[in-house]
């Protein structure tokens, strides 16, 4: 039962993302800036995690921040391209466009993430379900480029 709600928990999410770049775009075009758009965005977002953080009275050992691998950091720079490159490419391709290349982008990556055990908890090999997986999202992104 709990794993049905984390699957349904990660959909809607998936479902918002569509939404979050319409949003933004509206944003973008209203300030005559998309870069502007985003920065925005990531400030409410991060107010909203500020009220999250201090609703849920989650602590942080600051001494901690000794532990953390500076790679990790990059995450953040990694956040603002994505969201800036939906912004931008969001008005050009379509919702559908878009999305289905992120999401082609996405497996492809966290096929070989898996199957290497990069930045995973544990190793999921690359076997020809998964391959097919893949081919059938890009056939997907294909089919949707065309018509």
């Amino acid at each position: 039962m709990e794993k049905i709600f984390w699957i349904v928990l990660v959909f809607a999410a998936g479902a918002m993302l569509p939404v979050q770049a319409g949003l933004n775009n509206l944003m973008g075009k209203a300030l005559a800036s998309p870069s502007w758009a985003v920065l925005i965005s990531f400030f409410v977002g991060t107010l909203a995690m500020l009220i999250y953080v201090a609703i849920t009275k989650q602590g942080l050992a600051w001494q901690s921040f000794k532990d953390v691998p500076q790679v990790t950091w990059i995450a953040g720079v990694l956040g603002a391209i994505y969201v800036t490159s939906v912004v931008l490419a969001f008005p050009k391709l379509g919702a559908a466009l878009t999305f289905g290349l992120i999401v082609a982008g996405q497996l492809t990556i966290s096929l070989l993430l898996d199957h290497f055990k990069i930045l995973v908890p544990m190793a999921h090999s690359i076997n020809l379900y998964r391959l097919l997986g893949i081919v059938l999202i890009i056939a997907g992104v294909v089919l949707i480029r065309k018509f």
